[in-house]
């Protein structure tokens, strides 16, 4: 709801700040007096398009906020939270703007500065405007189907069909991927089975390089090594027989010592055991040396193949990995990363072929679902045509016939709200075509035409009801038609707030607050007034509608009867 309207330098309007409140608020006075510069103001605020021609005479700027109070489920919000702006849903909600008398503007909402595009969407959600050189709203038939699905009560359906378009879109996205997986694989399949029959062959181990490297290392060298293992051996040639010998010598020289009738303890008998003692350990000492020796040249078992070989397996397996991109080492694990991918290629068909008959399982259920919402618009269609075609003939609009079309969207169109194109549409004439809204004549009409509409839907819609701006809705039209307008007006206003410029006295004393526009000064200190009407100033300016220039006693009771009826 508009709860204020705060107004500086706009055309004629030099200063000026409005309450507004709920229900039927009318705008009256002389034709001329400004009653359209408060609708450019608002228009201002709410990010409509406006030219340096709005900044009044002399002044630097102008300057219009409109302060709103929405409902904390208001769809504005969701807008600021999009745009990162931010609010308090317990606190009003201010759009300003200023225009420069260069024609350049400035947009804020709650004092954040925006963009003047963040304002006209703020406004398409909070202002609806009805009149004479414009409609905004239904004109739009985007706000059509909405509008339907509130005024029959089907947003449980439309939920559940836009549940069941998120598990299609779903589904389709896991097989699209799915299928690139396979299409990928078909590509890559052959090249990935030559590459692992390759690996396979070659059966690369983790540390290969390495040992191999160490072996080639070793057998370079082993040749030169046997040669001085052998110079080592040759060495020890005739050692043991030349030790054995002097073992034998020394026993000989101790045994005849003994035979000498020398005792054990003598000290000769004792040192010639000593020294073939210590002989015989370096005999020990040299067949364990000459072992040694042998088992060292064992260890080479030197045979030239062996390099060969090891050359040959080092050269293949680094070959492999400068062909794959790789080092050597990696080879064992690229080998089972390249059967992983095999399996899965293989397997990644059989998923294909469940993912795609989930496709198929959820579209079923979207347009089984999509299709049961198309069969309930069509019948809160006609209940909606029904209901807007009693309401024109009392505004005037008898050869008006009204219809809501509902038709199929091809299977690629078709989205979260379902398999349909909603579109209300009029036939202005009987025996003419039905056609959208724009096709109706005259401003006048379409005016009365929204005004039907609006109050058709205001008894079945639930939400957010935007304020609804009629600007010369009864334009034309006077006496009983004049009175269903007024009528019309005050039935809305129940359930929505609406402000209506108005000529005609039937709609203005309609209405649950009155404002008069007026002009006063001359030259080039002329001003745009507007004054909020009390119950008797309101009886005075529908005596004033009435009767013109001259108001009558008869014209003030014709009046009051019109406020009380």
């Amino acid at each position: 709801m508009l709860i204020g309207l705060w107004i500086r330098d706009v055309v004629l309007i030099e200063a000026l700040d409005l309450s507004i409140g709920p229900g039927l608020t009318a705008l009256t006075g002389e034709t001329g007096a400004g009653k359209s510069i408060i609708l450019d103001a608002l228009g201002l605020a709410t990010g409509a398009r406006a030219d340096a021609g709005l900044v009044r005479r002399g002044a630097s700027q102008a300057a219009a906020s409109a302060v709103f109070a929405p409902a904390p489920d208001h769809p504005v919000w969701d807008i600021l939270e999009e745009k990162g702006l931010s609010y308090a849903k317990d606190e009003d909600l201010v759009l300003r703007r200023t225009l420069g008398a260069d024609g350049r503007s400035r947009a804020f909402v709650n004092d954040q500065a925006t963009s003047v595009g963040v304002l006209r969407e703020l406004g398409e959600q909070l202002i609806e405007v009805h009149g004479q050189h414009e409609t905004v709203g239904l004109l739009d038939s985007r706000t059509h189907r909405p509008l339907l699905d509130a005024y029959g009560s089907l947003g449980p359906m439309a939920r559940t069909v836009a549940a069941r378009w998120t598990d299609w879109r779903g589904a389709r996205t896991r097989a699209e991927d799915l299928r690139a997986i396979v299409s990928r694989a078909a590509a890559d399949a052959e090249e990935l089975a030559l590459r692992l029959s390759e690996l396979d062959r070659l059966a690369p181990q983790p540390g290969e390089e390495t040992a191999l490297a160490e072996e080639r290392a070793l057998l370079g060298a082993a040749e030169k090594a046997l040669s001085d293992i052998a110079d080592a051996r040759g060495a020890f040639e005739g050692l043991s027989n030349r030790l054995a010998q002097a073992v034998r010598a020394l026993e000989h020289a101790r045994t005849r010592a003994l035979q000498a009738g020398a005792g054990e303890d003598a000290a000769a008998v004792t040192r010639l055991a000593a020294a073939s003692a210590a002989v015989d350990r370096v005999f020990s000492e040299v067949q364990e040396a000459e072992a040694a020796v042998d088992l060292a040249a064992e260890a080479f078992d030197f045979r030239p193949d062996r390099l060969e070989k090891a050359e040959e397996r080092l050269f293949e397996l680094r070959g492999m990995a400068r062909k794959l991109g790789v080092s050597v080492e990696e080879l064992p694990t690229l080998r089972v990363r390249f059967a992983d991918q095999l399996r899965a290629m293989e397997s990644s068909e059989d998923d294909l072929k469940a993912a795609e008959a989930a496709v198929a399982a959820a579209r079923t259920g979207y347009l089984a679902a999509a299709g049961e919402l198309t069969q309930a618009r069509r019948l809160a269609g006609e209940r909606l045509a029904v209901a807007v075609e009693s309401e024109l003939a009392p505004l005037k609009l008898d050869k008006a016939k009204f219809r809501v079309a509902v038709e199929p969207l091809a299977e690629d169109k078709v989205g979260p709200a379902g398999q349909d194109r909603v579109a209300f549409e009029i036939a202005t004439n009987p025996g003419a075509p039905f056609g959208d809204l724009g096709a109706i004549a005259s401003g006048g009409e379409l005016a009365r035409f929204a005004l039907a509409l609006k109050a058709s839907l205001a008894a079945r819609a639930a939400g957010a009801q935007p304020l609804m701006i009629f600007d010369e809705v009864d334009q034309g039209v006077g006496g009983a038609v004049a009175d269903a307008v007024g009528l019309r007006l005050k039935k809305l206003a129940a359930s929505a707030q609406v402000l209506v410029v108005t000529h005609s006295p039937q709609v203005a004393a309609r209405g649950d607050a009155h404002w008069r526009i007026s002009k006063a000064g001359d030259g080039d200190r002329v001003r745009t007034a507007v004054e909020p009407l009390t119950e008797a100033e309101r009886e005075e300016e529908i005596a004033r509608m009435l009767a013109g220039a001259q108001i009558t006693d008869a014209a003030r009771a014709a009046a009051r009867a019109l406020m009380h009826a």
